[in-house]
């Protein structure tokens, strides 16, 4: 087998691996749509492939919740996803007591991170419309005050989810700083 052959495979494989944990840990979960909540995850890995990033911020997109909503160690996510993949997904893991200005600093940091979580924030603009007109309110402020720089993608899909809330204008702000 080739060199680069040999690569593509240990990659795929490394990615079945991942994605096997992945939904092993999410299992039982699911969003508020009722759909498994695996498919999140897999919907960020695949957006961000679509975009040309490879491996360690595929498996990334695949992992980013699971500190935050899973039982997985950080000992399976450096065995599976290595350095570079533990440190992205421990800054996209928002801890007890958080402040949002430094998770979003720390997001920024790391440009695997701030890919998955642009990503993230993307897939779930574009799947909010399921969700009580509050919660669709909140998500777009939120967006609005911290993540419409991320990409030109996030701000449009958050302009096409504020249209769906009654009486919402483009001058609504609200601080989600906790």
């Amino acid at each position: 087998m080739r060199g680069m052959d040999k690569k593509r495979m240990d990659e795929k494989e490394r990615y079945q691996k991942a994605e096997a944990f992945a939904t092993e840990k999410h299992k039982g979960q699911f969003r508020i749509g009722g759909e498994p909540y695996i498919m999140h995850p897999l919907a960020v890995a695949e957006i961000v492939r679509n975009q040309g990033y490879g491996m360690d911020y595929q498996i990334t997109a695949l992992f980013h919740d699971l500190l935050e909503d899973t039982d997985a160690t950080e000992e399976e996510i450096f065995d599976l996803g290595g350095a570079r993949v533990l440190e992205a997904v421990r800054l996209l893991t928002k801890q007890e007591g958080y402040v949002m200005a430094e998770y979003v600093a720390g997001v920024r940091s790391n440009p695997i991170a701030f890919v998955v979580k642009a990503a993230d924030r993307l897939h779930n603009l574009r799947t909010a419309f399921c969700t009580d007109e509050a919660f669709r309110r909140a998500y777009v402020l939120e967006t609005r005050q911290w993540y419409m720089d991320f990409s030109d993608e996030i701000k449009e899909a958050a302009e096409e989810l504020a249209k769906t809330v009654p009486d919402f204008t483009k001058t609504d702000s609200v601080s989600v700083d906790k």
